[in-house]
């Protein structure tokens, strides 16, 4: 059954600590090896800072499009990656590996298969 896992957490103001950073995206490489290795995953992406989001309705037929993301929280989707394991147990267990459960939540939903 395949999962998407949501990465959310805060954004941050300012540039990071460059030491911090790079000890954050060495964690992401590993645990993208090691989903990678597993065969449990078909890809993943990083999004860029919410600031770059566009949000786009329609009203009344007519196209609304604005800046930023559809709500503003304190937490924003920062990323995702694509599972393929055999049930919510195991999409679990890869979710509590992934280093953004140490920095926000990782959000576990279930794709839907059309057949």
């Amino acid at each position: 059954m395949r999962y998407l896992l949501l990465i959310y957490s805060e954004e941050t103001s300012g540039a990071p600590d460059p030491a911090e950073a790079e000890q954050v995206m060495n964690e992401y490489w590993a645990y993208t090896n090691a989903i990678t290795q597993a065969g449990v995953s078909p890809g993943g992406d990083a999004l860029q800072d919410s600031k770059t989001a566009t949000t786009v309705r329609l009203k009344d037929g007519e196209r609304v499009v604005t800046d930023g993301p559809f709500a503003e929280t304190r937490e924003v989707l920062g990323g995702y990656y694509v599972l393929d394991v055999p049930d919510l147990d195991a999409a679990i267990d890869w979710a509590a590996k992934c280093p953004g459960a140490k920095y926000g939540s990782i959000e576990v939903r279930p794709i839907m298969e059309f057949s």
